[in-house]
C-alpha cells in the first residue's frame, strides 16, 4: 500500500512538471523562441548625437579587443568615447589612451571616478562620473556599454535607428557570449536562455508591459530619460544594474526593448567552471532580493521544472511505472526542444541539450552558494569589490 502511494506521488508530480513545461512552452513569451532581434528600422534625416561611457576597471586583457571596435563605429553624427578607468591597478587607463593613439577614430576621454562612497556600486559610480562628463556635450542618446563588450562598426547608427523608429527610450542587445571551453558550451547558454525565460523579449518590448530588463553591455539610453528617472542616481545600490535600469525607465513611462544580439560580441573568457561560478553566485541572491522564501521557492521551482523529468524517467523504469517514465521523458523532451534554439543562436551542437537538468542543478547550487555568501558577509564580489548588503559598498583591496 506504502509502495503504491509513493509510486502515485511520483506520477502525479511528474505530471505536474509535464505541465509546467506545457505551460512554459506556450504560455511565457515564447521565451525560447531566439528571432527578436533589432526592430525594424530606418535611417533618420539627421543623426543625433551619442556619448559612449565605458566603465572599466582592471580590463587591460580585454581592452584591445573590444575599445578600438567603439573607436571604429562607422557614425553619421556626433559621437564620442568616454572610458571610465574606475581605480584599476593593470594599466586600463593607460591602454586605452595608447589604443586611441594607435586606432585612431572617435574621440576618447579617459577619466576617474575616484572610490565610490557608500550606497553605491563601484560600476554605477564610474557611469555617473562618465554621464556626466558626457552631459557638458549635451547628446541626446547616451551608450552605456561594459569594456569587454566589441561591436561591429555598424552597431551605434543601429541602436540609434531603431530606437529612433521605434520612439524607444531604451534599446539594449544581449551581447553573443564567448562560447569555446567546454564549461562555457554547458553554462552560457544557459545563461541566456534561463534569464529570457525570467524577462521574456517580447513582453518587454510590448507597450503597457510591466516586464522590464535590459543587458548591461549594451544599452542606448535617451539622455533626458536618465535625468527624468535619475540614472543612475535611482538605482546607485543595484548590483544587477542592468534590469533595475530597465525598472527606473518603465517606472517614468519609458518604453524598453530587449533582444539578441547579432553582431555585439562578449570577448571576457570565462574558460573554468569556476569562472562562470563567480559570474552568476556574485548576483544571483540579489535578483532575489534578499529573501530566503523566495530562495527556497526558486530551488523548489528549479526542481520541479529541471530536475523532476530525468529523475522520473530513471525512477519510472526502475520501478516498473510506465507511465511515469512516459511522462518524464515528455517533459525532458519539450525541455530539450526549448533550448535547441538558443544552442543554434549560439552555434553550438546539439549534445548540451538533454543535458540541461545538469545545467540547471549547476545554476541550482551557484544560487544556493550566492545566498550562503551573503549570510556569511561577503555578498557580491567583483573586481576587487564585496558589497556585502543591499546599499552598503566595501573594499577588498
Amino acid at each position: 500500500m506504502g509502495q503504491t502511494a509513493a509510486v502515485s506521488a511520483v506520477l502525479w508530480i511528474t505530471a505536474v512538471s509535464l505541465a509546467a513545461w506545457c505551460w512554459l512552452l506556450l504560455c511565457q513569451g515564447f521565451f525560447w523562441r531566439t528571432d527578436v532581434r533589432l526592430p525594424p528600422r530606418r535611417d533618420p534625416e539627421a543623426w543625433p548625437s551619442v556619448c559612449v561611457v565605458v566603465p572599466a576597471r582592471d580590463e587591460a586583457a580585454v581592452l584591445a579587443a573590444s575599445l578600438p571596435s567603439l573607436l571604429a563605429q562607422d557614425y553619421p553624427g556626433r559621437a564620442q568615447v568616454f572610458l571610465v578607468d574606475d581605480g584599476s591597478t593593470d594599466g586600463t587607463g593607460e591602454l586605452a589612451r595608447e589604443l586611441s593613439r594607435r586606432h585612431g577614430g572617435l574621440p576618447l576621454t579617459v577619466g576617474s571616478p575616484g572610490e565610490p562612497p557608500a550606497g553605491w556600486t563601484g560600476k554605477l559610480w564610474a557611469v555617473r562620473h562618465g554621464i556626466g562628463l558626457a552631459r557638458a556635450r549635451d547628446p541626446e542618446y547616451l551608450l552605456l556599454t561594459d569594456a569587454d563588450i566589441a561591436h561591429a562598426p555598424d552597431s551605434l547608427r543601429e541602436l540609434v535607428a531603431a530606437a529612433r523608429t521605434g520612439g524607444f527610450d531604451v534599446v539594449s542587445q544581449m551581447a553573443r557570449l564567448r562560447v569555446e571551453s567546454l564549461w562555457e558550451r554547458l553554462v552560457v547558454p544557459a545563461f541566456v536562455y534561463f534569464f529570457a525565460q525570467l524577462y521574456p523579449f517580447r513582453r518587454i518590448g510590448r507597450k503597457g508591459s510591466r516586464t522590464a530588463a535590459a543587458a548591461g553591455g549594451c544599452v542606448l539610453l535617451r539622455a533626458d530619460t536618465a535625468e527624468k528617472a535619475r540614472i543612475p542616481d535611482s538605482i546607485r545600490h543595484a548590483v544587477i544594474d542592468d534590469v533595475a535600469l530597465a525598472r527606473a525607465v518603465k517606472d517614468v513611462g519609458g518604453q524598453v526593448w530587449l533582444g539578441l544580439a547579432d553582431r555585439v560580441d562578449s570577448v571576457r573568457p570565462y574558460p573554468r567552471l569556476h569562472d562562470l561560478w563567480r559570474m552568476v553566485s556574485r548576483s544571483a541572491y540579489a535578483q532575489l532580493r534578499h529573501n530566503p522564501p523566495l530562495l527556497l521557492g526558486t530551488v523548489a521551482g528549479l526542481a520541479l521544472v529541471y530536475l523532476v523529468p530525468p529523475a522520473a524517467v530513471v525512477v519510472g523504469a526502475a520501478g516498473g511505472s510506465t507511465a511515469t517514465a512516459v511522462l518524464g521523458a515528455l517533459a525532458w523532451a519539450v525541455m530539450a526542444g526549448t533550448y535547441v534554439p538558443m544552442l543554434r543562436y549560439y552555434r553550438q551542437p546539439l549534445w548540451p541539450a538533454p543535458l540541461l537538468p545538469f545545467t540547471a542543478f549547476l545554476y541550482l547550487l551557484m544560487t544556493v552558494d550566492s545566498a550562503v555568501q551573503h549570510y556569511r558577509g561577503r555578498g557580491a564580489a567583483w573586481k576587487g569589490r564585496t558589497y556585502a548588503r543591499p546599499g552598503a559598498v566595501t573594499d577588498e583591496g
